[in-house]
């Protein structure tokens, strides 16, 4: 028992066996927590659980949870790949105890499962404590019969947790193994703790304390576990290897890595290897969790990720993408204990290949720039902080990349000029992520979901309710009364109105009760559960306890509903046109629209949105009803239905049915199948029409829908049918007729243009209307044949033909001809035949011509130079100041 997979269900099944609820990795991107940019602990998603805020049907868990350390505080990424155990993925075992056992019982758990199940040598292993938990201390002895040379105090906050400045906190105690005298290193606590001889590989926190303020702890009355455990370094020890790349996961990795790139990885090369294999991990598990590459917040921290390995692919010689033909291999590994890799395959894949053809192109052009800006550095210089910015900035060269191009040349980097230039940038969205205060207003609701419990949703079968008021909020604090002309937000036992999520916005409509009303301008569910109705007291007074009667906008509910059943029907039919990589990545279902964002690398052409429109349609006018089940989670998604990555779902869902698919593979199956907590339509006929009116492009690989539904489609179209009609009536054809008519009417236009272009050529050099400066003829200055002419209505560009003619008819000499546009301003074009290149520059003359007219410069070449300038009213100027110019 030492593979990978083995020991994370020895670790889970222990737990169970032992009374712990085995719960499922959260995302990586923390849904309750807004100051961690990746979930980097176990306990990330049991977080209100012990705090109090937050209640679970279980008093102990056991998790294999999913963790990034690549941005923010935790940050491993440059590490990796140099060190025996860095990761910028990896995997936390941990159980815990939300106030039911306590030390003695965790010690005791933790101790049984690495001595028995997983058979570490009791000899070998070694603990610390917090320098003042003695209690600790005396269950080590007890329970593993340890000597006090064997419990280490630590008197740091190494060995004492803490949630934040204040809430719960307690002391530690890490479980380390000695690996052997031939490894160097010294036991925690020593000079040398900084080696490897000495592994840790499990922490016991012991939530034992609630810190009011700095330095002032107060017991908690329920205290609890929360424990981690590394799963890539017990491997590493029960595999008895001495890093975790040559446990069986990675080696698998490595050998798929090898086999792509047709080598097998040397010492020089073996830190590349370890590289892509650990960044893969990490890229492919983001993506499955929503996060997609861009320049900002996550996105960013993945495209460093993703690039620092493409960037290893390409020293070990990679000539073409490769990292996407490696998904399967880490499948294999990861995709039984971790469904959503398997689910998100495809997006996966498109994701990685499409980054690494982008980054080579990236790759060429900023290190062409790089070699540019350090041309004249030597080893030992600086490339500045602004430069190096603007290779980030401006072409999309990450700072880390600059970095490694430079080391080989022994030049360093100005990081700190570097970190200026991007917080100056930044400074909005840094604000931004710290948050806004929306933590601490949530707290309230937090705070009325203890009192009086979530709210229960009628809204599925009807529009009407009557309940009870249960708590009032103004201006960011609970009241018992609000009155006439009071904003406030107020919370009902049970609600009729639906609270804003999954992109569908919030009811509106009114409440009413004995004395007064309430206009309800918007809902929202916050605090686990709690339907927060906001609005303004439009006339008496209402107070906690009021009974109330409800009712919603019905009008715009029955547009919301038909807006958010058209976008499943969107969602599926863009799937069924584009390819199955398609996943929402956000969308809006408002009463006038929808809008819906998905993954897709490239534009949809106007083929595939015609198709997308009228597949959407077809199940539409099958007016078959909407069906919804409850299901167990796991049993609609075996199912079939389709579930939003990143999204929370609780034990129970409602999966949403609709149509029967006409096409492919699902033919005669059911079409959309979604998990969805939305309202919908009673039957697909309900919706009317679907109307696709926009498409573009939203972020890197993301693409943005809108569309119009019912009476909004109908609206749409009708406006269209009278501009048709309107313009055939200016046409004079039929409707049917008016694109061939216009068709007809630019090329028309096309040959009349031409046609004058040509007349205005030879009346420009016949010397007749439209221009002035002598006639017909040329004209000989100093014994050289000269042709002068001022032309209006002809196109700068038709000025160099104009020259060439000129020149043409001269034989031999200068022709100088000068446009003026209806702007007032004017080009000039000096034409100089071959024969008299040696005495006259074109590029010279045309400089004075453009002079006159207040322009500078001018360029060409010695027989043919132009210019322009803003003062068109001087033009027969700059044709005299050529004449001037011949005649010096």
């Amino acid at each position: 028992m030492s593979g990978v997979n083995e020991i994370r269900s020895t670790f889970l099944d222990y737990f169970r066996k032992n009374g712990h609820e085995v719960v499922a990795s959260s995302p990586l991107v923390p849904r309750n927590d807004p100051t961690l940019m990746f979930t980097n602990a176990g306990m990330v998603q049991f977080k209100n659980v012990f705090t109090g805020l937050e209640t679970r049907p279980f008093s102990r868990a056991t998790t294999a949870q999913k963790v990034v350390r690549a941005g923010g505080k935790h940050n491993d990424l440059d590490n990796v790949g140099y060190t025996a155990r860095h990761l910028t993925f990896f995997e936390m075992l941990g159980n815990f105890s939300f106030g039911d056992y306590f030390k003695e019982r965790a010690i005791e758990l933790a101790w049984n499962l690495i001595t028995k199940d997983f058979g570490l040598p009791k000899d070998k292993l070694l603990v610390t404590v917090y320098h003042t938990d003695d209690e600790a201390a005396d269950h080590w002895k007890k329970i593993a019969g340890f000597s006090d040379d064997r419990i280490i105090r630590i008197p740091t906050s190494d060995n004492f947790w803490a949630m934040g400045d204040t809430g719960p906190c307690g002391p530690c105690s890490e479980i380390f193994i000695d690996r052997g005298e031939h490894i160097w290193g010294g036991p925690p606590g020593s000079p040398e703790e900084d080696g490897d001889r000495f592994l840790e590989f499990w922490n016991l926190v012991f939530m034992q304390f609630d810190q009011t303020e700095p330095g002032v702890q107060v017991p908690l009355p329920r205290p609890s576990i929360d424990t981690g455990m590394g799963l890539e370094r017990m491997a590493s020890i029960l595999q008895g290897v001495e890093t975790v790349f040559e446990t069986d996961l990675f080696r698998h990795l490595i050998d798929a890595t090898a086999s792509v790139l047709g080598k097998a990885p040397v010492p020089d090369t073996l830190a590349s290897y370890r590289v892509i294999a650990d960044h893969l991990r990490s890229s492919c598990f983001l993506i499955a969790d929503g996060v997609l590459p861009s320049n900002e917040g996550r996105g960013y921290v993945l495209r460093r990720i993703m690039r620092r390995a493409m960037r290893h692919m390409q020293l070990l010689g990679a000539s073409e993408p490769l990292m996407h033909r490696l998904v399967p291999a880490l499948l294999r590994e990861m995709g039984q204990a971790y469904p959503e890799l398997t689910r998100g395959e495809a997006l996966i894949t498109e994701t990685l290949k499409l980054e690494e053809t982008r980054f080579r192109k990236t790759l060429a052009r900023g290190l062409g720039l790089l070699s540019d800006a350090t041309a004249t550095m030597d080893e030992g210089d600086r490339l500045d902080g602004e430069t190096a910015f603007k290779l980030y900035d401006t072409f999309g060269f990450p700072l880390d990349l600059t970095q490694d191009a430079l080391r080989q040349r022994g030049i360093s980097v100005d990081t700190d000029g570097f970190n200026v230039a991007m917080e100056r940038q930044k400074a909005e969205a840094r604000a931004n992520w710290a948050g806004s205060g929306e933590a601490a207003t949530e707290a309230v609701w937090f705070a009325v979901r203890d009192k009086v419990g979530a709210t229960e949703f009628l809204g599925y079968d009807t529009e009407q309710a009557e309940g009870v008021v249960t708590a009032l909020v103004k201006d960011g604090a609970q009241v018992e009364e609000a009155r006439e002309g009071d904003t406030v937000a107020l919370v009902v036992n049970q609600t009729p109105f639906y609270g804003e999520s999954g992109g569908q916005v919030g009811d509106t409509g009114t409440m009413t009760g004995e004395g007064f009303k309430v206009e309800i301008t918007d809902t929202q569910k916050k605090g686990d559960g709690v339907f927060v109705h906001s609005g303004k007291v439009v006339s008496g007074a209402l107070k906690v306890g009021a009974a109330v009667e409800m009712k919603v906008d019905h009008e715009r509910r029955t547009r919301i509903r038909a807006n958010h059943s058209a976008t499943h029907l969107v969602h599926e039919a863009l799937r069924e046109v584009l390819g199955t990589h398609v996943a929402q990545k956000g969308s809006l279902v408002a009463p006038d629209r929808l809008r819906f964002d998905f993954s897709h690398p490239k534009p949809i052409s106007s083929g595939e949105l015609e198709r997308i429109e009228e597949f959407a349609n077809e199940i539409i006018v099958q007016n078959e009803p909407v069906t919804t089940r409850l299901m167990a989670v796991d049993d609609a998604i075996a199912e079939g239905a389709m579930a939003l990555f990143g999204e929370k779902y609780g034990d129970e869902v409602r999966v949403v049915r609709m149509g029967t698919a006409r096409h492919g593979d699902k033919a005669g199956k059911a079409y959309s199948v979604e998990l969805c907590g939305g309202t919908h339509v009673g039957a697909t006929g309900d919706i009317g029409l679907v109307r696709l009116v926009a498409e573009n492009a939203v972020a890197a690989g993301v693409r943005r829908i809108e569309a119009l539904t019912g009476d909004a489609a109908r609206r749409h179209l009708d406006e269209q049918d009278r501009r048709l009609k309107a313009a055939a009536t200016a046409l004079k054809v039929s409707p049917a007729d008016v694109v061939s008519r216009v068709e007809a009417l630019l090329d028309e236009r096309k040959k009349l243009e031409r046609e004058l272009a040509d007349a205005r050529k030879k009346l420009a050099l016949g010397g007749g209307a439209g221009t002035s400066g002598g006639g017909g003829e040329g004209e000989t200055i100093a014994g050289v044949g000269f042709l002068g002419r001022v032309v209006s209505g002809v196109s700068p560009k038709d000025l160099k033909p104009l020259a060439d003619e000129g020149k043409k008819s001269l034989g031999s000499g200068v022709v100088v001809f000068v446009g003026t546009s209806e702007d007032g301003k004017a080009s000039v074009v000096v034409g100089v035949t071959d024969d008299l290149t040696v005495r006259f520059s074109a590029v010279d003359l045309v400089r004075q011509a453009s002079a006159a007219i207040g322009g500078q410069g001018g360029g060409g070449r010695p027989d043919m130079a132009q210019a322009g300038g803003p003062d068109g009213a001087k033009a027969q100027a700059a044709v005299d100041a050529v004449k001037a110019a011949l005649a010096a």
